[in-house]
């Protein structure tokens, strides 16, 4: 059974979001009811893209103060002014004709800020989102913006047919991708499904088939050690496909993902026996993913080896991989902070830098790696802390 909600703490939903994940519960059953246990992966999507009810596309208010989570662009507008400079320090090797995606912009933020943060804009911001939802937030945040630069955003239901000269970048994407979840059993892994308990969703373990056998055979044979009975993680079987499809499009440049994950013998340790899915729902982290479909926001860390091997598969350079914190740092992070007046707001660009680079706050939780295709460019940034050799 699902855990009780009493004991996690969470706000009940009322109005409009109580009747959302009514209905989306009801779908889930149905399914279930007709086809049988469905793996996680099947339910996430669902939990997450659901077209009308799906956390993403249901259009309650998903960031910032009044929503689940803050990423890094919401906390102010330097991890922007960061990325800005890195963009405009490939500006010689693109040309000026160049192209910005963004893949998954959230509230938009990032957009707005890094168009006013760029002494060298891209010619065209494409934005591939397929939430309507989110399209209308992010309209609105680019309200202000001058016509100059809003004009040259468009949005993208798919990545474009047509190449392109610039940059990809997917921030807090790659863990939102739907995964299979498995468990060690004495009888070998077996596949975590969801299922009708009650009058509720609950679990339970089925042999693996096709693609997750065949993926976990291969993840447990390049692990150091054998994993324990009663180990429980999860794998994402899409992540390769994922980046080959939005990567298809860059011709030449530079495609930039940051995320939380670990490095493969990192993400498996022994000792992590329940895996990394994490959901969020009113700032509160709990990790009951059947809980509340549509309301909650479910994801797991990143495998980085296994994203930086679906670079390789794809024909891409792997550039660089380091943390949030080295990368920031090396674009200059915070070293104008001493003459930011009055002292309200020095203290609040202070608290934001603190935010973006500390161990126990983002700094070491989030990793940067940059992939290339036919780009020959100074990429310091992506080499600080180089820990490429991890992988």
């Amino acid at each position: 059974m699902s855990l009780d909600r009493r004991l996690l703490k969470l706000p009940e939903p009322t109005g409009e979001a109580a009747e959302t994940t009514k209905r989306l519960c009801q779908i889930i059953g149905e399914r279930i009811a007709s086809d049988g246990p469905i793996g996680f992966d099947r339910y996430m999507d669902m939990a997450l893209y659901h077209p009308e009810l799906g956390y993403y596309r249901n259009g309650l208010k998903r960031f910032g103060e009044g929503g689940d989570f803050i990423t890094a662009p919401e906390l102010g507008s330097q991890f922007a002014e960061c990325l800005a400079r890195q963009f405009d320090g490939l500006q010689p090797a693109l040309g000026g004709d160049w192209t910005l995606l963004e893949v998954g912009a959230g509230s938009g933020v990032l957009i707005r800020d890094l168009l006013g943060a760029m002494q060298h804009p891209p010619a065209r911001y494409m934005v591939l989102e397929s939430s309507a939802a989110l399209r209308q937030v992010q309209r609105e945040t680019l309200a202000d913006l001058p016509s100059d630069l809003a004009n040259r955003v468009s949005w993208l239901d798919a990545p474009p047919a047509e190449s392109f000269c610039g940059v990809i970048i997917a921030n807090e994407v790659a863990d939102a991708l739907p995964v299979s979840l498995f468990e060690i059993t004495a009888d070998g892994p077996m596949e975590r499904q969801v299922s009708i308990d009650g009058d509720g969703l609950g679990w339970q373990l089925a042999p693996t088939t096709g693609r997750l056998a065949a993926a976990l055979a291969s993840l447990l044979a390049d692990l150091p050690e054998p994993l324990p009975i009663g180990y429980r993680s999860e794998i994402c079987l899409n992540l390769a496909p994922w980046l080959a499809t939005v990567t298809a499009p860059l011709e030449r440049g530079l495609a930039l993902m940051i995320d939380y994950g670990y490095p493969r013998r990192e993400y498996y340790l022994p000792e992590r026996m329940d895996g990394t899915l994490v959901c969020h729902y009113r700032h509160r982290a709990h990790f009951d993913p059947l809980l509340w479909p549509g309301l909650c926001d479910i994801s797991s860390f990143v495998d980085f080896t296994a994203l930086a091997a679906a670079g390789s598969a794809t024909g891409l350079e792997l550039l660089g991989y380091t943390s949030q914190a080295e990368f920031l740092l090396t674009l200059e992070l915070g070293q104008d902070l001493a003459e930011i007046e009055p002292t309200s707001r020095r203290l609040e660009r202070a608290n934001e830098v603190r935010r973006l680079v500390m161990p126990g706050e983002l700094g070491e939780k989030f990793k940067v790696i940059g992939f290339g295709r036919d780009i020959d460019a100074a990429l310091t940034a992506l080499c600080a802390g180089d820990r490429r050799q991890r992988l």
